[in-house]
């Protein structure tokens, strides 16, 4: 592509505009749904000898539909699950399904379902399932599990109407408060799959490499408290991460947390980790509809339980709501506002609440270790990137690059360098690194607006034709956010089109 359609210096600006202002403005990037991989697990395992909660009424009719279907049907495969599934047994019904969960998170769904990582980079309760991949194809297509998935839709649809509303509702809310309307983290994604084949009353929560995930069984009631709370964790985990150089000077307060009975371990060792929880609670306090008193109660006794830093942020969001800023430029001045001495004397009156909380619902949450190697390197760029220190956020995202063969890690640092070519309104380079990105495995968000990007470059550059290319593989990418659809739209209405002069 000749550079020369590109020196059109207020142009290629007005794509920077257009751009920044269509992240701002997009809707939630979660997604509610199934998972057919999910759903083949859960199928394998009920056939093997899962059986927890059988007579609840809260079980979905589904569960029981599909297992008398598997047993009428008395298949090969599942008599060599059956045999792997007992071997394999936890010391309770709940940890014996999170681990089943935890690798159909981690597998690349049908028809092989294979790893997704390395087997060293897997987590604990994943490297024990070695072998479950092959026993799993095997059993998808002798069992027609396919068929069964498309013939579940009907159900799954219910389910997810049910909780499409308030979740939606939830999501702005929550975008909302911390300024991010777009609800899109760079590098992150939030997804919630609806489990009907488990037990009832369960939600599980993993994070894996920048990838949140809720799983939630069926209930009586809507799990909104749980998807609220890991949906905020989602937004500001890595907002808190930037400011671990502030944090460290007051880590020390970390040590009143760590005789609280029921406070998580990972907590008690993640200082940051403890921070970004502290602040998810005090603000959904302060978005709760109950009096003011109620609300003062509900900060002591997550102050009781060893979140340490609660009642602190819980002081300092009225100021965060009376200026403009974002959450992620504001959240450095509260973490400033710590005064040490003052939460000594806090700490002074420190009781713990010795009985454990009783939840409605069995909660099961997983803290991967801290993100190494070229992970950790990518999310050093972008937190590089965000502050637009962009030679050093260039330099890490090559260094990335570096570090790792896995493709979708390396379409995240080309992508990293694809927007930096953008903001130094180098496009020609821009072009290449987008399309660099594509040939690799991106996660869909990354994907998606690397499409958008490359469709308004060829705007740009007068090449309509390749423009609407671009905007057409971006309407149809499974998994892109709602934004990104909406600026393919325009694009292919013509909308960014370079004026004939």
């Amino acid at each position: 592509m000749p550079t020369d359609r590109y020196l059109r210096r207020w142009t290629f600006a007005g794509l920077l505009v257009g751009l920044a202002w269509a992240r701002l403005a997009s809707g939630a990037q979660g997604q509610l749904d199934g998972s057919e991989t999910l759903f083949t697990v859960m199928a394998a395992i009920n056939a093997a000898g899962y059986d927890a909660d059988l007579e609840s009424p809260s079980n979905h009719p589904l569960r029981h539909q599909i297992r008398q279907y598997l047993a009428s049907r008395r298949l090969r495969a599942v008599e060599k699950l059956r045999e792997f599934y007992y071997q394999h047994r936890q010391a309770d019904w709940t940890a014996e399904l999170s681990q089943y969960i935890s690798f159909a998170l981690l597998v690349d769904g049908p028809p092989k379902f294979q790893y997704r990582w390395l087997s060293y980079e897997l987590p604990p309760d994943v490297q024990q399932l070695e072998g479950l991949g092959p026993l799993l194809a095997e059993f998808y297509q002798e069992a027609e599990i396919h068929k069964l998935w498309l013939a579940a839709q009907p159900a799954f649809d219910e389910a997810i109407a049910r909780y499409h509303e308030p979740v939606s509702r939830a999501v702005l809310e929550l975008n909302a408060y911390v300024r991010n309307p777009s609800g899109e983290v760079p590098g992150r994604k939030f997804q919630i799959y609806l489990c009907l084949l488990a037990a009832p009353n369960q939600v599980h929560t993993r994070s894996y490499r920048g990838e949140y995930y809720v799983v939630i069984t069926p209930s009586p009631e809507l799990q909104l408290e749980e998807i609220r709370y890991f949906y905020l964790f989602y937004l500001l985990e890595p907002v808190v991460a930037r400011a671990a150089d502030q944090l460290e000077k007051v880590r020390a307060l970390g040590d009143y947390a760590l005789g609280a009975p029921h406070l998580p371990q990972y907590y008690k060792e993640d200082f940051v980790l403890l921070t970004t929880a502290c602040l998810v609670r005090a603000i959904l306090i302060r978005l709760e509809k109950v009096p003011t008193d109620k609300k003062a109660q509900m900060v002591d006794e997550a102050y009781r339980r060893g979140y340490i830093l609660t009642p602190h942020f819980w002081e300092q969001l009225p100021a965060y709501e009376r200026q403009e800023q974002a959450m992620r430029f504001y959240f450095p001045e509260m973490v400033k506002a710590i005064d040490l001495r003052k939460e000594e004397r806090r700490a002074q009156n420190l009781v713990f609440i010795e009985e454990p909380p009783k939840p409605t619902v069995r909660r099961v949450e997983i803290r991967p270790p801290e993100p190494v190697g070229a992970e950790k390197t990518l999310q050093e760029a972008e937190q590089l990137y965000s502050k637009r220190e962009l030679s050093a956020a260039k330099e890490k995202f090559k260094a990335a690059l570096e570090q790792t063969r896995d493709t979708t890690l390396r379409a995240r640092a080309y992508y990293g360098l694809a927007r930096i070519a953008v903001l130094e309104n180098d496009p020609e380079l821009a072009v290449q690194l987008f399309q660099r990105v594509l040939e690799l495995a991106p996660p869909p968000m990354e994907k998606a607006w690397s499409l958008v990007y490359l469709g308004r470059l060829h705007d740009v550059a007068g090449e309509p034709d390749k423009a609407d290319e671009f905007y057409r593989q971006a309407l149809e990418l499974e998994g892109a956010s709602e934004k990104a659809r909406e600026m393919a739209r325009q694009g292919l209405a013509g909308a960014f089109r370079r004026k004939r002069e």
